[in-house]
């Protein structure tokens, strides 16, 4: 009687901290096309075999860009769409994609299997990209923002990527869900032995370290209460070069790009990635991401 006691609430911690971390949603509030944007959707196979969906924003006019963008760890790609629609009127094209478990895609969510599902996004990308010709960007806010990190930590095809986003991600998934833990009273005792059950082996603060070979730009606000400017501050400090830190002031978590000024400053950050992208260009083959083998750390 004690083992099975032990064993049911061992399963309820674990149960209680994948609820800390994932919010899923699977109904579709809205599509692209209802905000006048073209779009198609996007089926992608992942680890496992589990089929995802996404979709995909072709760019408006001359493309200066490819972006995969990670989204946070509520509700589904048809809630934070309005972080990217204005991407595609600025030249790049976008693949926004759903987490096994959320909206459209199949399983469930699960620390590894998200991990994976971006690595297999970010694959689908460069096949429908399809050219070396423009840069790869992966942008992530929140959750996709350390799953972003830690994804591309790992990833055969990190070396395609020439500039990473990250906005309002948490430096650690222990460290955030102590943080919430901590916040009520009702959850105070648990802010010690739940946050042990999540998986460790996803550090982002650790990993950014290793990602020496594209630009970063990490952004915290100071206005950010969901995940507190202190995460990007950790992210900065330990990120390898080259770097930038934007501190937003008095915005709430992940509204930076609700605003055309820092629209505007984006772009003008992304054009520098096109530069230097071209550049890279002239030194090698414009097919160069397809040698998994290369881009292997």
């Amino acid at each position: 009687m004690r083992g099975v006691l032990i064993a049911l609430i061992c399963a309820w911690m674990l149960s209680a901290c994948t609820g800390l971390i994932f919010h899923p949603q699977r109904e579709l509030q809205t599509t692209p096309a209802a905000l006048g944007l073209e779009y198609r959707d996007v089926r992608i196979t992942s680890a496992g075999g589990v089929r995802l969906h996404a979709w995909y924003l072709p760019a408006q006019g001359k493309i200066h860009g490819s972006i995969l963008f990670l989204h946070g760890n509520a509700e589904n790609i048809s809630t934070h769409i309005a972080n990217v629609r204005w991407l595609p009127a600025a030249g790049f094209n976008v693949l926004t994609l759903d987490y096994r478990g959320y909206g459209r895609s199949e399983g469930i969510p699960t620390m590894e299997g998200v991990h994976l599902d971006a690595d297999a996004a970010l694959k689908r990308l460069l096949d429908l990209a399809n050219s070396g010709e423009a840069p790869i960007v992966v942008f992530g806010q929140s959750l996709g923002g350390a799953v972003a990190i830690s994804m591309l930590r790992r990833s055969a095809y990190a070396c395609a990527v020439e500039a990473l986003i990250v906005e309002g991600a948490p430096s650690g998934y222990r460290a955030i869900a102590r943080e919430k833990l901590a916040a009520a009273w009702l959850t105070w005792p648990l802010q010690v032995p739940l946050p042990w059950t999540i998986n460790d082996d996803f550090r982002p603060v650790d990993d950014i370290a290793r990602l020496n070979n594209m630009r970063k730009l990490i952004i915290g606000g100071t206005g950010d209460k969901i995940v507190p400017i202190d995460h990007a501050l950790a992210l900065f400090a330990a990120a390898a070069r080259p770097k930038i830190l934007w501190e937003v002031q008095d915005l709430p978590h992940t509204a930076t790009f609700m605003l055309p000024k820092y629209r505007k400053a984006l772009v003008a950050w992304l054009a520098e990635s096109t530069t230097e992208h071209s550049r890279h260009l002239e030194r090698v083959d414009k097919r160069w991401y397809e040698d998994a083998a290369a881009c292997a750390h």
